[in-house]
């Protein structure tokens, strides 16, 4: 059922979660190889979905059935944490298991006009460790990790790549702010069509040649949808304005409410075709489906009960809808209070694969198979999050969260209050000074934040409702511990 505007996801977190981890350890967690041919994966990532923008997460004004429906075969989590509140960053968190900030391209929010900067092609990552695996690995969509030469989904563990490499598209034109960023592996290519349809075709072809070849395979499916420019199915005419804008692509005076819903539907629609594919290839029961965003909604997004949205550490800029469907060992038509992140899907699938992570790059992502089971009780996290705009920081443990948004800190507890109103830190500076020392910590193992490094927020020439905001300078802010003087 979707979640009412009044819903609360209340959760208590009792101690005995490790016995109940170690017990259904044997179920979920154990090596899929010893039963029989490892689960196929398909990893459906939407960009800049709000959280409440599906109807299965509460969006009341239009459905998303094919969403939906993976929902009522899978487990929906009700806190689930992008690791960044831009794309690029979470992406790189996602793809490497790790803290985004363990390397230079996760300190580019997001990645902007540096070609020097990427993803380092030697480093392990979730499709080059399933392809040591055994498995064929296909990325479609949207890869925003670096540019060639030197960087590229191919030098990353993916055996083929149709998309585009920037961080948005045109629907219509497939160009970027730089020029035409259409490929089909390395080659570039001309291919007329609204963008949505095109990678839902190409994925539902690549499923037919896997199910003929009776290979595991893993396929990341990243939709541009509902991301900038706000063009829906039909809106060619939309494209060809908005290439004459002054604002371009990111098409400030574009787009509405109508048209962001008819882009979730269109992707919703290709969505269904994809699960289409696996049934009637007799798929379904071995494959793992997983929908989610990379980062809390843009300007039309619906982030429902939360404030904030993309670039913001506000629940609205980090909270996204989440889903995982695994018929053959998951239980159907759930919910989970488990706290999540993006990075914890690397040591989750490699688990269910049966295999595990590279040794010298430990993941700071956790495994959730244990804790999905019927009778799990959620465990505790710790996150931590920063972001150079704005000089933002935000740790949660348990039901409370500590933010920093320039030289104002807060207390929150996002459970009882998840539209971040009451400012506990005064009420409760025990458990503020506890959040903000282990985020100094945590934060010590990171690298440092520097000048170089682009970062975006929205500013009130953008957005009326940010009346006052200015563009953010850029300046590192790399504080001391309280407890180093």
């Amino acid at each position: 059922m979707p979640v009412g505007r009044n819903a609360r996801t209340r959760r208590d977190f009792l101690r005995g979660a490790a016995a109940a981890v170690i017990a259904l350890k044997a179920n979920l967690g154990a090596n899929q190889t010893e039963r029989g041919r490892p689960p196929n994966i398909v990893f459906i990532l939407a960009d800049d979905l709000g959280y409440a923008d599906v109807s299965c997460y509460g969006r009341p004004d239009f459905r998303t059935p094919n969403i939906d429906g993976i929902a009522s075969s899978g487990v929906r989590f009700l806190q689930a944490y992008a690791n960044s509140a831009v794309c690029s960053a979470t992406r790189t968190a996602l793809i490497t298991g790790r803290y985004q900030y363990r390397l230079p391209l996760g300190l580019e929010e997001p990645l902007a006009g540096r070609p020097e900067i990427g993803l380092p092609p030697e480093h392990p990552t979730l499709p080059s460790l399933l392809k040591k695996a055994g498995y064929s690995t296909t990325l479609i969509g949207k890869w925003h990790l670096g540019v060639l030469p030197k960087f590229g989904p191919l030098k990353s563990g993916y055996d083929h790549f149709y998309g585009f490499r920037g961080g948005a598209l045109d629907y219509y034109s497939h160009k970027n702010g730089a020029g035409d960023d259409l490929w089909d592996d390395d080659v570039p290519l001309q291919q007329n069509g609204y963008l949505t349809e095109l990678l839902g075709r190409h994925a539902v072809s690549v499923i037919d040649a896997y199910a003929k070849s009776d290979q595991a395979f893993f396929l990341s499916l990243h939709f541009n949808a509902p991301h900038w420019p706000w063009e829906a199915p039909g809106d060619q005419a939309e494209s060809e304005r908005v290439a004459k804008s002054s604002w371009g692509l990111i098409d400030f005076d574009g787009g509405t409410q109508k048209t962001y819903q008819r882009m979730i539907e269109g992707m919703d629609e290709q969505i269904g075709r994809v699960v289409a594919a696996l049934d009637r290839n007799g798929l379904t029961n071995n494959t793992i489906v997983i929908f989610t965003s990379d980062n809390g909604g843009e300007r039309f997004a619906d982030t429902w009960p939360f404030t904030g949205k993309k670039t913001e550490l506000l629940e609205g800029g980090l909270r996204i809808p989440c889903i995982v469907s695994w018929p053959a060992r998951l239980p159907r038509g759930t919910t989970s209070d488990q706290v999540c992140i993006s990075m914890d899907w690397l040591p989750t699938l490699l688990a269910a694969a049966g295999t595990a992570p590279d040794p010298g790059h430990p993941p700071d992502g956790m495994n959730l198979l244990p804790l999905l089971g019927p009778s799990a009780t959620p465990l505790p996290r710790k996150l931590f999050w920063r972001y150079k705009a704005n000089a933002q920081r935000a740790a949660r443990d348990g039901d409370y969260k500590f933010l920093k948004i320039l030289e104002n800190t807060f207390l929150f507890n996002v459970v009882d209050d998840p539209l971040e109103r009451a400012n506990l830190k005064d009420r409760h500076p025990d458990i503020y000074q506890k959040l903000t020392r282990a985020w100094f910590e945590w934060n010590s193992a990171m690298l440092p934040e520097v000048q170089e490094s682009y970062t975006h927020a929205f500013t009130a020439k953008e957005l009326a409702d940010h009346y006052g905001a200015r563009n953010p300078d850029g300046k590192p802010d790399n504080p001391k511990s309280p407890d180093d003087d």
